[in-house]
């Protein structure tokens, strides 16, 4: 049998900068962005109508949640003790792919209204 090293400098090494005091920091993080965005959809949208529902209410959503993305990577997935060459790579793919979608919603948004001739729904 192999013999495997299960010493304590030999797994800190392996996860460095992932203590306990960390991962409870970043978990506390991540339960106040989702907080806060039930606060903006159930309170200041839907209880309170301080905002109303449209394109500022989808930004503030869409930060948020590259905020928590952005920390659920880094920590949980250990991208952000990589190597610099990993993350730079893993990211250009990454932009090329949220690109290659806001291309296709476009590219499908306006093939859906130059392709019909008749109204989707017609008044009868």
């Amino acid at each position: 049998m192999a013999h495997h090293d299960h010493t304590a400098g030999a797994h800190e090494e392996h996860h460095e900068g992932m203590g306990a005091k960390q991962i409870w920091s970043v978990f506390f993080v991540l339960l106040a962005l989702t907080a806060l965005e039930f606060l903006i959809a159930l309170g200041f949208v839907h209880h309170w109508q301080i905002l109303a529902k449209g394109m500022f209410v989808n930004i503030i959503y869409i930060l948020l949640t590259l905020v928590k993305a952005y920390y659920i990577v880094a920590f949980f997935m250990h991208l952000k003790f990589e190597k610099s060459s990993f993350i730079v790579c893993s990211t250009i793919v990454f932009i090329f792919i949220a690109y290659f979608i806001v291309l296709m919603l476009t590219e499908g948004s306006y093939l859906g209204g130059a392709l019909q001739d008749h109204a989707i729904y017609p008044n009868k």
